[in-house]
């Protein structure tokens, strides 16, 4: 079910980005339901980019510290991953549940693109913290 809505919602949004492109959106006023989406699609794939680029740094960190530790020490990274992973579903699934606000209207893809976005970039500066302490 996720995958058919976040499937749906990508397709808006590309149906949307051309559109918008030629008539460009300020997202500092979106006017229309559709320039709302369209900013909210283009803002929760500038955190997503972001994360990516963390977490790659961090799960850098966590395996320089695994090689520093003896065998029954290391774990760093798998944690990590494991972590990454399980946020993942709980992304999915909070942002889902947020969506129901409008369930089934035309503003639910919004919902749930600006709820990716916002729990992407809080997830993004835990990760930031974690590669930080690390580091240190």
């Amino acid at each position: 079910m996720r995958l058919e809505m976040h499937f749906a919602a990508g397709i808006c949004a590309l149906l949307l980005a051309g559109s918008a492109s030629a008539q460009e959106v300020d997202c500092k006023k979106p006017t229309t339901q559709s320039d709302m989406t369209f900013c909210e699609s283009a803002r929760q794939d500038a955190a997503d980019k972001a994360l990516n680029v963390q977490y790659k740094k961090t799960r850098a960190a966590m395996g320089a510290l695994d090689a520093d530790l003896d065998g029954d020490m290391k774990g760093a990274e798998k944690a990590l991953v494991t972590a990454q992973r399980a946020w993942i579903a709980y992304r999915d699934a909070e942002c889902e549940a947020r969506g129901f606000q409008a369930r089934g209207g035309t503003m639910e893809p919004m919902l749930v693109a600006g709820c990716i976005a916002d729990v992407t970039d809080a997830r993004t500066k835990e990760l930031k913290t974690l590669e930080d302490a690390m580091s240190n």
